[in-house]
């Protein structure tokens, strides 16, 4: 079964090293900004939450499917040898994306995006739980500063507060997407992270299916456009871009270049949606994205 990085590997075969590094770079933030940019189809589309994520997940598994079937890359052993977990993910994929646009729909981009950003310290903090493994106390440090952060874009905590509900549903984005990264590290060690990808977007689709069923009032051609537009090139696109630059750069440049996601995304709210954070976001911010940086410098240095 080829894996990406052949594919990737045969494309390139011709170019320098240094030549095909700068462009792996490229490709990575390229894929970080279409990341970044997915936030904003929450103001975009008229649509609650979970038939956004629905769209998202149908499209993207409809252009995934394609993309392995072009590669023939076979699915049944990765579905007979993970079928259940594929099941448990695709739901949790669900609960996340809702959550995430759930936060942007009741605030803003930026306070969705930088609270959902938290999930790095979520990472470091359910590993050892999850699997056994030794408790770091510098990120326990460093995931008090990241919620600090996140808690700093607070104006009042009143649970009225469009912002302070913003940041808990981010909070929550980021926490159920720190167990669907844990799981998907350890299934990526055996089968091809687009192929993964695929079956939690299929699942995924499934478990939402019923809200679709229940919706009465008809699909816009506008909705249904940003729909295709968010599945296809900020989902399946973005994934298998980001996929591809990481043939020449080192995960954890990688991971670091990833948490420049709120950044791409607050930028393209400003100029598309003139979206203009506060002071107290930004601040807020930038403590959470520097704890998630050293966070992530620090885990791929432990790992390499």
């Amino acid at each position: 079964m080829p894996k990406e990085d052949e594919v990737t590997y045969n494309i390139r075969r011709d170019l320098p090293m240094e030549k095909k590094s700068r462009r792996s770079v490229l490709e990575i933030h390229s894929a970080t900004a279409l990341f970044g940019l997915a936030g904003l189809f929450g103001k975009w589309i008229a649509l609650s939450p979970f038939l956004i994520v629905l769209g998202r997940v149908f499209f993207a598994s409809l252009a995934l499917g394609a993309i392995l079937l072009a590669m023939k890359q076979s699915l049944r052993v990765v579905l007979r040898e993970a079928l259940f977990l594929f099941v448990l993910l695709g739901a949790v994929l669900s609960i996340h994306w809702v959550a995430f646009f759930r936060s942007i729909q009741v605030s803003s981009v930026a306070v969705g995006l930088l609270s959902y950003s938290c999930f790095p310290v979520f990472t470091v903090l359910l590993e050892p739980l999850l699997f056994q493994e030794r408790m770091d106390k510098i990120n326990l440090i460093l995931a008090g500063f990241c919620l600090f952060g996140a808690f700093l874009i607070i104006p009042r905590f009143d649970p009225a507060d469009v912002v302070y509900q913003g940041v808990l549903w981010g909070l929550f984005s980021g926490l159920t997407f720190a167990v669907l990264a844990l799981f998907n590290r350890r299934l990526s060690q055996k089968h091809s992270s687009l192929a993964i990808a695929f079956f939690e977007d299929l699942f995924a689709t499934l478990f939402l299916w019923p809200f679709f069923l229940i919706y009465r009032n008809p699909l816009t051609a506008k909705n249904l456009f940003l729909l295709i537009i968010l599945g296809i090139v900020c989902t399946a696109f973005s994934h298998t871009l980001f996929i591809k630059g990481m043939r020449f750069v080192r995960a954890q440049t990688a991971s670091i270049i990833s948490t420049l996601e709120p950044v791409y995304g607050i930028v393209l709210a400003f100029f598309l949606l003139h979206e203009v954070p506060g002071f107290r976001t930004l601040l807020g911010g930038a403590i959470i994205l520097a704890s998630v940086i050293v966070v992530s410098i620090r885990e791929g240095a432990r790992k390499n």
